[in-house]
């Protein structure tokens, strides 16, 4: 079962800046084919690291204020914060192996 937590501009600074532990956000859209690729990874990773990390998503064509915050000009845009600020930044479509390694990275 996924826990991916849906954000939008007004439950970013909830979700994920005031969260307790790392956060990563996953900045998408409907029409991406490389955010399709990874949406399920994204869910199973979700299981596999339970409580060590949450995992978020935005629509970028829903929500253009973070977005334009972060200058995300391409997607996916992954983004891991910690402490309600950035930690590190992957751009484009990861395979499973180069995301679990992203997400150990900020562990």
């Amino acid at each position: 079962m996924s826990s991916i937590v849906h954000v939008t501009d007004s439950s970013f600074e909830a979700d994920v800046l005031q969260a307790e532990g790392p956060v990563l956000v996953d900045f998408w859209a409907e029409w991406c084919g490389p955010c399709k690729m990874i949406a399920p990874v994204l869910d199973e990773l979700s299981s596999d690291y339970g409580d060590k990390i949450k995992i978020c998503k935005m629509d970028v064509d829903a929500n253009k204020e973070t977005p334009a915050k972060f200058n995300i000009r391409g997607i996916p845009t992954l983004m891991i914060f910690k402490g309600g600020n950035m930690d590190s930044m992957k751009v484009g479509a990861l395979s499973k192996t180069q995301l679990v390694e992203f997400i150990d990275g900020s562990l």
